[in-house]
């Protein structure tokens, strides 16, 4: 089988499709690239010519089939098709976490053995140089962007400018050497491979082939009729499964336009400017928009904030039925008509969401008010379940089947099933080949016929298909008196509230729950400003009294939310503690995803949680942390402990 040919259903690796695409969508933009504030494009055929470039540059340093590519930086072009060269000289991309330590990086550039990385600017060689010693086997080095390295050590440091222009100059030599590589790729050839975010120990290679990732594309862009024609803003870390589908899977496959941004503090504004067509967005991102239309709110007249009290209000009643093309009446399509020219499509423009056909939300569950007050709006958001083993595409949700509970049903090609304690399993066309170099894990997590367990408890809704996520399996347990006990649903209903960045419950096999809780601080930093309470830093502020009283009330407010369902009500909270320090990557409490490690947090603070139980008002601690350049430090707090209302009591529980 060859990899070029004119029948779609035989471009078996995305250096075939980037050959369609040149010859079928030549002229059409594939990327754009927000440099100094000026957006910059290239076509399918200019991208086609970069990309050939830098294969045959990678040719000219001796790159060899079957080697691996390490690729760090943030989202640009060049290292997207730096993605695309290895592929087409056969050798095997490895995205890395741009904010990954060098500690990180040098784990997964040992465990893949890369010869090359190509790194985005001196911040990304810096780590790699860093590492250097230990990770004998890179040979070489390119980068993108020169500045500050001017004065190391080039014997086997390359601008990527050079490499190219090395490339085009040899072309004579390698050409039909690197025609031959293309040609000789086959469909079940590793196309990349990506680590897994580590939330319970060391990351795991994803290997997943070139059928894993056409076939997943092919399907997810059907099911959402998805065409050349769309616009995506490229933003999410490239190291992450969602982003190389997304970038380049449904990019590739359907020929739609990839826009990068400048840097994450112009993202927002570069959002406005593009105007996707079609985007995907992790909940956190969805709440941290939600928390600054919040926070401008609170600062508009009284007029601005009776219009958009009134007019939400009335979005939230009829927005998800006229989006799912459900019967409305005359009355209220046209109120909200008026609501759509005064504050929904004003807000939409804010958002930069005017023109998205299609959005979805993945990673971890949104909590069902965030998800209906952007549906509310016009805005057609949607649920996805997926993961990196399955090329992300687990369960979709059809247009007028959309709804905050469930993530939809199988996608185009899924099988699933409910293994008798609840937990989901799948399997597809972008089921992974293996964990790298780990056959016991692969083992134990997909068996001879091919099905994967997920590690998440669910169940499939027999009247309608849909499957509905309950929480990680691991996670779900019973309290003390059988009740079930769920955390990630009760976190949801907390982190609904701007001035909640994060919430960790706790509670499985004891007597009542009990939650640590981090405040955003831009949401509750503003509400301070607003109200004359000076702060030095994030651990004061927490620490206020009007803060925890803020934060309580969320809390109880929560409480009667959960109160009402009645498998999931013994899940209220009884007792909190706002944290000293905000959550993070770097202190190894969060996945580079921005996952909790739940059993890490609960590691590192036990002290604190041992207060929460042992009924105490107060407790002191001390906490190691990671500074930016790598420093550690300790920070010491005397934190306050709170008991909360929770339904049936007739004030605060009085701690045992």
């Amino acid at each position: 089988m060859t990899t070029h040919a004119a029948a779609d259903g035989a471009l078996i690796s995305i250096p075939a499709l980037l050959a369609r695409n040149a010859r079928k969508f030549g002229a059409n933009t594939a990327y754009r690239e927000k440099e100094f504030g000026i957006w910059q494009s290239w076509s399918w055929l200019a991208t086609a010519e970069e990309v050939r470039a830098i294969a045959l540059g990678l040719m000219s340093l001796g790159i060899e089939k079957g080697d691996y590519v390490a690729i760090i930086g943030r989202n640009r072009p060049a290292l997207y098709w730096s993605m695309v060269a290895a592929q087409k000289v056969g050798a095997i991309p490895v995205p890395l976490y741009q904010d990954a330590v060098a500690e990180e990086m040098a784990y997964v550039l040992e465990n893949c053995g890369a010869r090359f990385v190509i790194a985005a600017d001196q911040e990304q060689v810096d780590k790699v140089l860093a590492v250097q010693e230990r990770v004998k086997v890179i040979e070489h080095v390119v980068y993108l962007d020169a500045r500050g390295l001017r004065k190391y050590d080039h014997s086997r440091l390359h601008a990527m400018k050079d490499v190219q222009a090395e490339g085009r100059a040899a072309h004579e030599r390698f050409e039909a050497e690197l025609k031959r590589r293309e040609d000789a790729i086959t469909y079940d050839e590793t196309c990349v491979m990506l680590y897994t975010s580590g939330t319970t120990g060391r990351p795991k290679g994803v290997v997943l082939s070139n059928r894993n990732i056409i076939e997943t594309s092919k399907n997810s862009a059907e099911f959402d009729n998805l065409r050349p024609g769309d616009e995506v803003l490229a933003y999410l870390p490239m190291a992450w499964v969602g982003d190389f589908i997304f970038s380049i899977g449904q990019a590739y496959w359907t020929a739609f336009c990839v826009n990068c941004p400048e840097s994450p503090d112009t993202m927002m504004t570069d959002l406005r400017e593009i105007g996707p067509t079609y985007y995907f967005a992790p909940p956190r991102v969805f709440e941290t928009q939600l928390t600054n239309v919040m926070i401008r709110m609170e600062d508009a007249g009284r007029f601005k904030k009776w219009l958009f009290r009134v007019f939400m209000d009335h979005a939230k009643k009829v927005g998800p039925a006229l989006l799912d093309g459900k019967q409305v009446s005359g009355w209220d399509r046209f109120k909200y008509a008026l609501g759509d020219l005064f504050v929904y499509g004003p807000l939409k423009n804010t958002l930069g969401f005017s023109r998205v056909r299609v959005g979805y939300t993945a990673g971890e569950a949104i909590g069902p008010e965030i998800f209906d007050f952007y549906r509310s709006l016009g805005i057609n958001l949607k649920q996805l379940y997926g993961q990196t083993e399955a090329s992300v595409f687990i369960t979709q949700q059809p247009d007028g089947e959309v709804r905050s509970d469930t993530v939809g049903v199988p996608s185009p090609g899924v099988e699933l099933k409910i293994g008798d304690n609840g937990e989901v399993f799948y399997r597809s066309p972008g089921t992974f080949v293996e964990y790298f170099k780990n056959p016991e894990s692969t083992k134990d997590t997909k068996d001879p016929e091919g099905w994967v367990a997920t590690g998440d408890a669910g169940f499939i809704e027999p009247e309608t298909g849909h499957l509905r996520i309950i929480d990680r399996a691991k996670d779900v347990g019973k309290m003390a008196d059988g009740r079930l006990f769920a955390p990630k649903y009760v976190e949801n209903k907390l982190k609904f509230y701007p001035n909640i960045l994060e919430a960790v419950v706790f509670g499985s096999g004891r007597e009542f729950c009990t939650a640590f809780v981090n405040i955003d601080l831009t949401a509750v930093g503003n509400w301070a400003e607003r109200n004359n309470i000076a702060y030095a830093s994030y651990q004061e502020l927490a620490g206020h009294p009007r803060v925890y009283e803020m934060i309580q009330n969320h809390v109880e407010e929560a409480n009667r939310s959960i109160a009402g369902d009645e498998m999931l009500s013994g899940c209220q909270v009884h007792r909190f503690l706002i944290l000293h320090k905000e959550l993070d990557a770097d202190d190894g409490e969060m996945t580079r995803t921005r996952k909790v490690r739940r059993r890490i947090v609960e590691e590192k603070f036990a002290d604190l949680l041992e207060a929460l139980y042992g009924g105490k008002d107060s407790v002191y601690t001390e906490t190691e942390v990671t500074y930016e350049d790598g420093r550690k430090g300790k920070i010491k707090a005397t934190l306050e402990i709170r008991n909360a209302v929770v339904a049936g009591d007739t004030g605060r529980i009085a701690a045992e």
